[in-house]
């Protein structure tokens, strides 16, 4: 199956790759890429022309609008869709690490988003991926992290951002994987982290924002954040899994050995959208991470796999009756087509 999430790329691998400008490639592609240069920078100018065709990143001012090429309103969509239809049989798009919104809280190695939470929510991102360590200076808060790098954001304030959301658009829902990151000086043990997320629900009184118990109707969901735990519990909520178990089949490959690995990522993706889309009847909710790090910039990754494998098989395969499960990506700003593609998914016949 597939691996556990990455961790922050630091040291001497991120020295390196700033040194060379950028992309860091496995030793075992050097060679060809070395041979590939002079061709590559010849045909820029004519990709560049080329570039409305694709999903190439262009400044979101220029794409974003406030509904879907099949007419949906991006802030409403699923008020849309019957409130008896299962979130199982949706396809949500997500966002990877929702709140890495800033290379400063970090390094451009953990840079994953533009948009932060409000912004998401509102442009129909549905799924967001929160991981937690301890807040410094506090007894019993949690703050979002990248690995031990503190984003400044408290959990508190992505619950504040979407029961807002929630409250002014009632017929949507919040899918939240809420992990304990375990990372750094701020690092807390499974039992810790437990009484640190009771505190919120009970003592801050967050409980009658959040879905406790299996996966809902969207009927049962509207207006809430369905709970996904990637932390030690024994509440009977809905448990992660980065590979397979109950609630869960989940394509995360964030790294390889293999030679050209954005295609080895790329085929990785286009096989769990056919299998989810050929298993509709599924107890399990099907995950598949459009993000890749292993020595690529998260944004280079991104565009790369965008362009050459999720945009193009979305396109061809728009209007076929499928559900694809949760869909995580990096910068969906730079990627709205494909953001537009996956909301207007759950309105084929």
């Amino acid at each position: 199956m597939t691996v556990a999430r990455r961790t922050l790329l630091t040291g001497a691998a991120a020295t390196l790759a700033g040194t060379l400008g950028g992309l860091a490639l496995p030793a075992t592609a050097r060679a060809a890429t070395a041979t590939r240069t002079a061709t590559a920078t010849a045909t820029r100018a004519a990709t560049a022309t080329r570039t409305a065709t694709a999903t190439r990143a262009v400044p979101a001012a220029a794409t974003v609008t406030g509904s879907t090429p099949g007419g949906q309103p991006t802030a409403d969509w699923m008020s849309r869709l019957d409130a008896a239809r299962p979130l199982l049989g949706l396809t949500v798009p997500g966002t990877h690490d929702s709140c890495c919104t800033d290379p400063a809280h970090g390094t451009e190695w953990s840079h994953t988003q533009n948009w932060g939470v409000p912004e998401q929510l509102t442009q129909g991102v549905r799924f967001l991926d929160i991981r937690c360590n301890g807040l410094q200076g506090t007894a019993d808060e949690l703050g979002v992290y990248h690995s031990d790098a503190y984003q400044y954001v408290r959990l508190q304030d992505v619950l504040d951002q979407c029961r807002a959301f929630l409250t002014a658009h009632r017929g949507e829902t919040v899918v939240m994987r809420l992990r304990n990151e375990n990372a750094g000086g701020q690092a807390l043990g499974p039992a810790e982290f437990r009484r640190r997320v009771d505190h919120y629900l009970d003592d801050l009184g967050y409980r009658p924002l959040f879905h406790l118990s299996g996966w809902p109707t969207l009927g049962t969901a509207r207006g809430r954040i369905v709970l996904v735990a990637d932390f030690a519990n024994d509440w009977g909520v809905i448990q992660w899994s980065s590979g397979s178990n109950a609630y869960f089949r989940t394509q995360d490959l964030w790294q390889t050995d293999q030679l050209f690995p954005l295609r080895v990522k790329g085929r990785a993706i286009t096989q769990q959208f056919d299998t989810a889309a050929a298993d509709p009847a599924s107890s399990q909710m099907y995950v598949n991470f459009l993000s890749y790090a292993g020595g690529y910039w998260p944004k280079s990754a991104e565009q790369t796999l965008m362009d050459q494998s999720v945009y193009p098989y979305l396109t061809a395969h728009a209007g076929r009756p499928a559900r694809y499960g949760i869909v995580p990506m990096d910068f969906p700003d730079f990627h709205v087509n494909v953001l537009h593609l996956l909301i207007d998914q759950n309105f084929t016949a």
